[in-house]
């Protein structure tokens, strides 16, 4: 539970650079982590999220850091922060990194690039500019819907999405595609969650799935949750805990890769209080 790699290395590297730098604010590119309650405590220490929907990017940055988050940015974005002054620290995650290579690669080769991911995530759009051109597929219906199919290409997941969905969507595109490359980017830390998920359902009467709304691989976890046992529910802080949870004898708690330890602690710490004689499971 709790922070991945990859996030957990992208809040130190903003917590060092709020250290080390001499210039307020320090930036991140986009949210740092998809979860409300991180990125507040963040903004009281001197972190402005800066980019599309944010605070619009400064004229001349004038030395101030910028955070590339956990998730990366286009090469073209890159090259505009660096054309304002900024001082860039690269957080991006090692496995999308890999991503981001591997897609500039095949495409180079001249391969089709399909994605299979959420459209609008922030590890997808910025894979995206490494093969311009690319195809994003949320499931496999969207793969359903082409028209027409090239005859070499090369699928790469996000780091985040189920196994199952990403096998359905190479399955389909295995029997159009002459030549398809279907590349192993799934995270570990995604694929042991959701196993731990599904050991765990067979031993609780309910689930908490712990982590931000807006965050992709949480929700996932709460739609498996909600697949797997009667009494399931998704929420951010222990203020959100429903009244029924304390009725069941059995809780188990799992969170997403963007939750903060301290939260999942407050959570657990809320429900033995809660209870009089129970079991909790993680």
């Amino acid at each position: 539970m709790g922070y991945c790699m990859g996030v957990r290395r992208a809040v130190e590297a903003t917590e060092q650079a709020l250290l080390d730098s001499p210039v307020r604010p320090v930036y991140t590119y986009g949210p740092l982590i998809h979860n409300p309650q991180a990125l507040e405590r963040l903004g009281r220490s001197g972190v402005v999220i800066i980019g599309n929907g944010y605070a619009p990017l400064p004229p001349d940055f004038g030395g101030a850091t910028v955070i590339i988050r956990a998730h990366g940015i286009p090469p073209a974005e890159q090259a505009e922060l660096e054309k304002r002054n900024a001082v860039l620290v690269d957080a991006t995650c090692p496995r999308v990194l890999s991503s981001q290579k591997r897609a500039r690669l095949w495409h180079e080769k001249g391969y089709t690039v399909y994605l299979a991911g959420d459209r609008d995530h922030g590890e997808i759009t910025g894979i995206e500019g490494y093969a311009p051109g690319c195809i994003v597929l949320e499931n496999r219906g969207d793969a359903e819907k082409l028209s027409s199919f090239p005859e070499h290409a090369v699928l790469i997941s996000q780091t985040t999405i189920k196994q199952s969905e990403y096998d359905s969507i190479a399955g389909f595109l295995a029997e159009k595609v002459r030549d398809l490359v279907v590349l192993n980017t799934i995270c570990p830390a995604t694929l042991e969650r959701q196993k731990a998920l599904e050991s765990m359902a067979e031993h609780v009467d309910g689930i908490i799935v712990i982590g931000g709304k807006n965050s992709a691989n949480t929700r996932r976890l709460a739609a498996t949750a909600a697949r797997l046992c009667a009494f399931s529910w998704h929420i951010e802080t222990p203020d959100e805990i429903p009244p029924e949870a304390y009725a069941l004898q059995r809780v188990g708690i799992t969170a997403g890769a963007s939750t903060p330890d301290e939260i999942i602690n407050a959570v657990e710490q809320a429900l033995q209080k809660g209870y009089s004689c129970t079991e909790i499971r993680q």
